[in-house]
């Protein structure tokens, strides 16, 4: 499929076969669990290559192999895995490669359920460290002699932190470790995992993958086929699969995921640029400005931004910040991203830091720009501003 074509035709035509569903362009949606076959013959051979063929609904059908061979041809990697949710994806990648009295290191910058993933591990066993997001090579000070996995995720989805993942992954590869990536705020469009040292690229697709915030679904993709199958192996055992229409729906988002991520880019930054002008704004995080801690790593690494940034407020009361939020007209608030609608959150980080500590000058308010006209968008922020500011 990849020959010499640009990343952006592949990603049209990627996991499309018409020639195996009567001229179809996208595969038909298989809802199937029980498989069956003409003979014992046929049916010993499938349980040999039960991974490579469908054998049973839960080991994939031809919706979920075309969507694993989409997304394994974006992220440049080996192939992939399907499962219910972006969470599903870290606990099963994670579960793939460690064991009872083994260990983990963990930014403390993490998606919060992550977090609630190693505290599941503990009981299995297994013991995490969390690390400053920022140690880069550091992290060897960190290393135990059973560490099995590192565990990152740049930018951090609530406060942005860069990490400088080359740098980590030399050290892990070092001490026999595998590197672990929660892509999701880069989508595989701005960072391509394989090749800044990651071994296991995760994604929650629920979000930019998908993309109209319709979909429950995680995408785990490895580098190497037996990494591969680590994570497909972890994934039956633990009965972790995806659902035919789930898959159909996520393949279909795929195919506008060039266009729409240049888009969520374009009114990130347009809308970051303006937040940055406000004086209600302490700071924008957003990895993109020169002003964002990590910026010169992101410009290093990453060929472009997404649409997912957060602002610092300067002090301000509680009650003032949620009038602010209670009358947004256009940004929604809910805790996913990467569909087509704009969202604002309150967040706190103060109480999930454990290897750091947030500080900040006031409240932190995480946005996410979707596919609105931008012009609309900042007029629903002055109006907000507004009511910031005790305005009626």
């Amino acid at each position: 499929m990849k020959g010499n074509r640009r990343r952006e035709t592949r990603i049209v035509h990627a996991g499309s076969h018409p020639e195996k569903f009567r001229g179809a362009m996208n595969p038909p949606v298989y809802r199937a669990s029980t498989i069956v076959f003409p003979t014992v013959e046929a049916m010993r051979e499938a349980n040999k290559n039960r991974f490579d063929t469908t054998y049973y609904g839960r080991h994939g059908t031809p919706t979920s192999f075309a969507l694993e061979e989409a997304m394994a041809d974006l992220d440049d990697g080996y192939r992939s895995v399907a499962v219910c949710s972006g969470l599903a994806a870290i606990t099963v990648a994670l579960m793939a490669f460690v064991k009872s009295g083994d260990h983990v290191l963990m930014a403390d910058t993490v998606y919060d359920p992550s977090r609630r993933v190693a505290q599941f591990l503990a009981g299995c066993g297994v013991e995490t460290t969390f690390y400053d997001p920022t140690i880069g090579a550091g992290i060897a000070t960190l290393v135990q002699p059973n560490t099995k996995v590192v565990f990152t995720e740049s930018p951090g989805s609530l406060t942005f932190e860069v990490q400088d993942v080359p740098a980590i992954a030399k050290v892990a590869h070092a001490h026999g470790a595998k590197v672990l990536l929660d892509n999701t705020w880069a989508a595989g469009h701005f960072f391509k995992p394989f090749d800044h040292g990651v071994d296991v690229s995760i994604q929650a697709a629920t979000k930019y993958i998908a993309g109209h915030a319709d979909v429950m679904i995680g995408l785990v993709t490895a580098k190497t086929e037996d990494d591969w199958r680590a994570v497909k192996t972890q994934s039956a055992i633990m009965g972790y699969c995806a659902g035919p229409d789930e898959c159909y729906l996520t393949l279909r988002g795929l195919k506008t995921l060039d266009m729409r991520m240049e888009r969520h880019q374009e009114t990130g930054l347009l809308l970051a640029n303006w937040l940055a002008a406000r004086p209600e704004v302490a700071t924008v995080l957003h990895p993109a400005l020169q002003s964002c801690p990590g910026h010169d790593i992101w410009k290093r690494d990453f060929t472009g931004s997404s649409g997912l940034f957060s602002i610092v407020l300067k002090d301000v009361p509680a009650a003032r910040v949620e009038a602010m939020l209670d009358g947004m007209s256009i940004f929604a608030m809910g805790f996913s991203w990467g569909g087509f609608e704009s969202l604002m959150i309150p967040a706190n980080p103060t109480s999930i830091r454990t290897a750091t500590k947030w500080q900040a000058a006031g409240p932190l308010l995480r946005l996410h720009a979707g596919q609105e006209d931008p012009d609309d968008l900042i007029a629903d922020l002055e109006a907000g501003f507004a009511r910031l500011n005790g305005a009626a």
